[in-house]
């Protein structure tokens, strides 16, 4: 199966960023844009790629770990800014010392666990919403992010997420997204070993 791990922002952040979105699609060249929508917003900590079903119980356990040396930190969905002509994204700020560690220790995790994981590359964190096609310029896009600031939250779990990719052919779909487990930040808390849904694409 196809993983990441990843922040979930909640819904009151997700509604925000919403909001700021749909006055980006009325720019000039927004049509020419694949907009992610809210249901596909998350903060990844780590791109797992294909986990063979063999490592995910080594995996899930390794994660809790990771989660439980970290106390749960303050996050706000802040700016945003482009890859090139590539994507689209909104930034985060807040209690980025501690995201970025934790992003290291679910890396740390998944190759421990036996998941073959790409090269080290700087962490970005970021919610990607758009990716371009035809060679639209992003840069006006993510200027008009310039002043977004979104309230702030209380990140206390490390999700476990599967990437459903589109199988349809159907113009426009997008990937689904459901949580596989979820790990509370912290030590002393309880885990939830459930299944529980990411909805069609946190």
């Amino acid at each position: 199966m196809r993983l990441f791990a990843a922040v979930l922002p909640p819904a009151g952040a997700v509604g925000e960023l919403a909001a700021a979105v749909e006055r980006l699609r009325a720019l000039p060249g927004a049509g020419e844009l694949r907009w992610t929508g809210r249901a596909g917003w998350h903060v990844t900590l780590a791109f797992l790629g294909e986990v063979e079903d063999r490592l995910l119980p080594g995996l899930t356990e390794r994660l809790g770990r990771a989660a439980r040396r970290t106390e749960p930190f303050a996050l706000r969905v802040h700016g945003g800014g482009h890859f090139g002509d590539r994507a689209l994204w909104a930034g985060a700020a807040g209690g980025l010392d501690e995201l970025r560690l934790l992003a290291e220790r679910s890396g740390a995790a998944a190759r421990r666990a036996g998941v073959p994981m790409d090269e080290h590359r700087p962490y970005h964190p970021h919610l990607t919403l758009a990716r371009a096609r035809g060679g639209t310029a992003l840069a006006p896009f993510a200027r008009a992010l310039d002043g977004f600031d979104g309230t702030g939250w209380e990140v206390t779990e490390l999700v476990l997420v599967r990437s459903l990719l589109p199988a349809g052919g159907v113009p426009g779909e997008r990937p689904r997204y459901e949580a596989v487990a979820r790990r509370p930040l912290g030590k002393g808390r309880r885990e939830d070993p459930g299944d529980g849904s990411a909805g069609s694409g946190r």
